[in-house]
C-alpha cells in the first residue's frame, strides 16, 4: 500500500497498471505522429520536387508579373477595342450599288451610283457615268438619309439600297433590316 501525503492510501499494483496504461498511450501517440509526419515530409518532398525554395520563390515572383503583365495587356485591350468602336460609329457601313446605262446603248451598262452611309445614314452618293466619249463623276452628300441636292432614280435606288443595310433589292433589304430592330427590342 501506498499513502499519499497521508490523505490515502491505495495499493502499488493500481499505481503500476495505471502507469503502464498511462506509457502505452503516449506510445500510440508517438507513433501516429510520427507516421504523420512522413505522411506530410512525402507530400513536402512532392511538391518539392526538382527544385529547392528559392526555385519556389522565383516562380511566385514570375507567375505574379505574368499576372500584372496580363492584367496590363487587358486593360490596353479593352482600351483599343473601345477605340475601334468608336471609330467604326464614323465609319462607312452601309453600301448600296445600282449599276445601269447612262445613255442607252451607247455605253453599255458601265455607268454606276454608288452609295456609302455610316450607322447614322449620313454619307455620300457617287454617280459615275460612262459614255463613248469619257467618264463623268458626280457626288452628292447624304445627311440622315436625304439629300439637298436633287437625286437621279439611280442615285435614288443606291441610297434605299444603303439606308436598308443590305446589297440587293431594297424592299426585300428594308423588310430583313426591320424585323432584325424587332428582334434588338
Amino acid at each position: 500500500m501506498l499513502d499519499v501525503f497521508g490523505l490515502f492510501k491505495v495499493d502499488t499494483l493500481y499505481v503500476m497498471i495505471g502507469l503502464l496504461v498511462i506509457v502505452l498511450i503516449s506510445m500510440v501517440l508517438a507513433i501516429v505522429a510520427i507516421c504523420k509526419a512522413g505522411s506530410m515530409r512525402k507530400k513536402y518532398e512532392m511538391m518539392m520536387e526538382g527544385s529547392d525554395g528559392k526555385n519556389i520563390e522565383k516562380m511566385v515572383r514570375q507567375y505574379t508579373d505574368d499576372i500584372i503583365n496580363l492584367q496590363k495587356t487587358s486593360s490596353d485591350n479593352s482600351e483599343a477595342i473601345k477605340d475601334i468602336y468608336e471609330k467604326m460609329q464614323i465609319t462607312f457601313q452601309k453600301v448600296g450599288v445600282n449599276k445601269y446605262d447612262a445613255f442607252h446603248e451607247m455605253g453599255g451598262k458601265l455607268s454606276f451610283a454608288l452609295c456609302m452611309l455610316d450607322k447614322k445614314d449620313n454619307g455620300y452618293v457617287i454617280n459615275v457615268m460612262h459614255s463613248n466619249d469619257g467618264c463623268f463623276a458626280y457626288i452628292k452628300e447624304i445627311v440622315n438619309g436625304q439629300s439637298y441636292i436633287e437625286l437621279g432614280k439611280e442615285e435614288e435606288k443606291a441610297v434605299k439600297q444603303a439606308i436598308a443595310g443590305r446589297m440587293g433589292d431594297e424592299e426585300l433589304s428594308k423588310e430583313v433590316n426591320d424585323l432584325v430592330q424587332k428582334d434588338k427590342m
